[in-house]
């Protein structure tokens, strides 16, 4: 019987550099897509997948993440006085029960595979997911459900993947696909950030993983790899060898990078727009901005 998915790991030590001076006070991870920070997307969207128990892996100068989740006795309080039962209700996707996550430090910047390997005395063994909130992920279907519906079926190791241009592979790790079934793809080797024309498809790894405990074994005894980082990829390819047991999911929904500024804004544009209370008046507003530059130009 396979052991269902409850427990992920949310590597947040970094530092945000893309996005300084804004980060220089606040995580990354607290910047807004519109009334939300980019941890409450990644937190909703675990919840929705089943999962019971977060790892935050953090650095310092993240002590926001934490109070973030904490209770706000006060300002519940004020909210509750002056009748505002809707602000209420928002905060309460904020508050988390006590013992549901636990905090880890990661000491030194050692890459995402290092972090993971971090929280190993927190999983025991059973199949954990990795959820990278940069990557945002707009879907009917919370894009970790999606992923825990098709492990319940095949097992193994297994990682959420998009359709690139072939020109942006080198930014990625990129499957090397065995078989191809549609939405599941069985793999036979991966490659983190291949040099241009080099990638052995255009398939690339995104920022959710279901992995089984064997990677961390792995995570052991592996050596830094590229950027002279400890890799995840080079983990999960190991099993590729010991188990034949490593697939690519591709998920159904529109992903945000937003580690990046480009990508960020795109994703603030584009859950703006798909907010029923801001449509009507940002629509109009970007009408009147486009036709502005038109006119200038």
């Amino acid at each position: 019987m396979k052991k269902r998915v409850t427990k992920a790991i949310f590597p947040v030590a970094g530092l945000g550099t893309r996005f300084l001076p804004a980060t220089k006070s606040i995580p990354k991870e607290i910047m807004t897509l519109v009334d939300r920070p980019l941890i409450q997307y990644a937190i909703d969207e675990a919840r929705a997948a089943g999962i019971k128990d977060f790892i935050f892996v953090t650095s310092r100068g993240k002590s926001a993440l934490e109070d973030y989740f904490d209770n706000a006795p006060e300002l519940e309080n004020q909210l509750r006085k002056k009748g505002k039962t809707d602000l209420l209700e928002a905060l309460k996707t904020t508050n988390m029960e006590s013992g549901a996550i636990a905090y880890i430090r990661q000491h030194r910047a050692m890459g995402l595979g290092h972090a993971v390997w971090c929280a190993r005395r927190l999983l025991g063994n059973e199949p954990f997911a990795v959820i990278l909130p940069d990557d945002v992920i707009a879907a009917e279907t919370p894009c970790l459900q999606q992923m825990v519906e098709a492990h319940a079926e095949i097992g193994g190791n297994m990682v959420a993947a998009m359709e690139v241009p072939a020109a942006k592979t080198s930014a990625y790790g990129v499957l090397d696909i065995k078989e191809d079934m549609g939405a599941v793809v069985s793999v036979k080797g991966m490659v983190e950030k291949p040099e241009p024309g080099t990638a052995p498809s255009n398939l690339a790894v995104i920022g959710r993983y279901i992995l089984t405990p064997a990677i961390m074994e792995n995570l052991n005894k592996i050596k830094t790899g590229a950027g002279g980082e400890v890799q995840l990829t080079d983990a999960i390819a190991q099993e590729i060898v010991n188990s034949d047991n490593v697939y690519g999911f591709r998920f159904r929904g529109q992903r945000y990078d937003c580690g990046s500024k480009a990508g960020f804004l795109q994703a603030t544009v584009a859950f703006a727009l798909g907010r029923d209370d801001l449509r009507d008046e940002f629509m109009a507003y970007l009408g009147d901005l486009m036709a502005a530059r038109s006119a200038a130009q």
